[in-house]
């Protein structure tokens, strides 16, 4: 049940997904202009009266990233000046997650930036997707509801009946525990791609278990560049597998990634609509979940005080 004095607002970066969890929910997307000028300065406005409501602001951080960003600080602070209860933001993509800790010297963790400006601004819950580190978690001071998309790319699997003698690959030594958790999800095995410059990559080294005459799912939190994904989809058929799969939550695709993904040796890659893909995008090697039902769910047991834990428990059956 959603009381009256809920608003939902969308941003510029992923309005279908927004529009999406308002049907969901049977709330309409409240009204706001923006707008930007010229030099590149961004004006928003609130075209409604948002005095003492719950507001939940859906924006991903995504391409153009910093354009994203900087919409979804200024929506806070006009909502705040507004006088609004709770201003909670949903972010499906949280970019910037990758910079979650130093890797060298003077280097920043703009992982935990973000969470600082969020803070500052005084955003009152964080509710996301598939963070490319759990422990951006402990960056913020407010609570912070992290959804999985996993299940609902193993249902892509279950419901297309893709399961059989399938094995789930981790791309690097990284990505290790989400591909076990994927395949304790679906009661597969895993293999890892030994990604070390020292292994020939056209040899059985480069792989730690056994995928011959199998079908795998590489199993990764995002696709960027494409480049990881498309290599180990060729050490992989090099090592006699069947058929190749790739599952990600986000599709960053930047440059020419999906062209990548088009000439490649992999057959069916599975995404979410966390981020809005362009149509050149959509290629028909691309199968595309939405998480609006999730995000949806998860808002409304925020919004009636409910525990989001049962999201996580939900069979992908």
């Amino acid at each position: 049940m959603v009381q009256d004095n809920i608003k939902l607002f969308a941003l510029n970066s992923n309005r279908p997904l927004a529009e999406k969890i308002a049907k969901h929910m049977d709330v309409k997307l409240s009204p706001a202009t923006v707008k930007t000028f010229a030099d590149g300065e961004i004006a928003l406005t609130v075209d409604e009266s948002v005095r003492g409501c719950e507001v939940y602001i859906i924006q991903s951080i995504s391409d153009p990233v910093n354009n994203s960003f900087m919409e979804l600080m200024i929506m806070v602070d006009a909502l705040r000046r507004a006088s609004a209860k709770e201003v909670n933001v949903v972010i499906p993509y949280y970019g910037y997650a990758r910079a979650d800790r130093k890797t060298r010297a003077r280097e920043p963790i703009t992982a935990k930036l973000l969470a600082n400006f969020l803070q500052m601004v005084n955003v009152d819950r964080v509710l996301t997707l598939d963070l490319h580190a759990n422990q951006v978690q402990g960056f913020f001071n407010i609570p912070v509801d992290h959804l999985l998309a996993a299940p609902l790319l193993a249902h892509y699997f279950y419901e297309h009946d893709l399961l059989n003698d399938i094995v789930v690959v981790s791309p690097d030594h990284s990505s290790v525990s989400r591909a076990r958790n994927f395949a304790e999800l679906i009661g597969a095995p895993i293999a890892i791609i030994d990604n070390r410059k020292e292994i020939d990559q056209n040899s059985n080294q480069a792989i730690i278990g056994d995928v011959k005459n199998k079908n795998a799912i590489i199993i990764d939190d995002m696709i960027d560049t494409a480049n990881r994904v498309v290599c180990s989809a060729d050490v992989l058929k090099n090592a006699g597998v069947n058929k190749v799969y790739a599952a990600a939550t986000h599709a960053v695709f930047s440059g020419n990634s999906i062209q990548k993904i088009d000439s490649s040796r992999i057959n069916k890659v599975v995404i979410t609509d966390s981020i809005l893909l362009s149509k050149d995008k959509l290629i028909d090697k691309l199968a595309i979940v939405s998480v609006a039902n999730l995000l949806s769910d998860a808002i409304i047991r925020i919004h009636n005080n409910l525990p989001v834990d049962e999201l996580f428990n939900k069979n992908f059956k």
